[in-house]
């Protein structure tokens, strides 16, 4: 089963320094019947403005990804480190109890573009608090984040797998599924994803589809995409 979220459909918000976009309830924003998807409890996409910051605060326990797609980003704890991210990096922060956390875009000049996950983590698991890695723009697909960190990934402290698929217009790409549920989201391009039992939808710039039920998704590009694969078996 495929069924689409498009971009219209999610939430917005427009604060002058913050513009966003939310898939799943977060904020002001509230659906109760899009609180989450299995272990994906947040998916934004978000534009600070220059020097703009989120204010320290604390998170459940989740892995917090964050897909930089422009500018540069800092991360602060109240412990006193602090991580930056630039376009063209992903940085996991594996959040702990007590400790807060900000994020800030350090250029005053331009704006600070990224996607961001939060991802139910195990109780009983423990990673590195703080990863990053470089995301190539022109592989096809890029294992970005995995339970056991193969390939180079990012480590989550869950049974999830996040793949960045980059297609140019006419080409396709099959992902495999652990099933039984996944999620497509499109960063930017339109595409037409086909499941394995035959049903399929036309997504855009923006969009994104629940998956349930199926083993793998094939995603043809209509113009240049570039789309992540989150698997969510449990």
């Amino acid at each position: 089963m495929i069924v689409s979220r498009t971009a219209q459909q999610c939430g917005k918000a427009d604060y002058g320094w913050l513009q966003a976009r939310y898939t799943f309830s977060f904020g002001h924003y509230f659906d109760p019947k899009l609180l989450g998807y299995a272990s994906l409890r947040v998916l934004n996409q978000e534009v600070l403005a220059p020097g703009a910051s989120f204010q320290p605060r604390t998170y459940p326990k989740v892995d917090v990804l964050n897909l930089i797609l422009q500018g540069e980003a800092e991360y602060r704890d109240s412990e006193g480190n602090h991580e930056t991210a630039r376009a063209g990096e992903a940085l996991l922060l594996a959040t702990q109890p007590g400790i807060s956390y900000s994020e800030h875009n350090i250029s005053k000049e331009s704006s600070l573009t990224r996607l961001q996950l939060w991802l139910d983590a195990c109780p009983e698991r423990e990673n590195n608090r703080v990863q990053r890695i470089a995301v190539p723009e022109d592989k096809t697909c890029t294992l970005l984040a995995s339970p056991d960190g193969s390939e180079g990934s990012l480590q989550l402290r869950q049974q999830v797998w996040i793949h960045q698929v980059v297609l140019q217009p006419g080409e396709s790409y099959q992902v495999p599924l652990h099933g039984p549920r996944a999620y497509l989201q499109s960063i930017h391009g339109a595409f037409t994803a086909v499941t394995h039992s035959h049903e399929q939808e036309a997504l855009t710039c923006g969009d994104g589809a629940f998956l349930r039920e199926e083993e793998s998704v094939l995603l043809t590009a209509e113009t240049p995409l570039r789309a992540l694969v989150i698997d969510l078996p449990i």
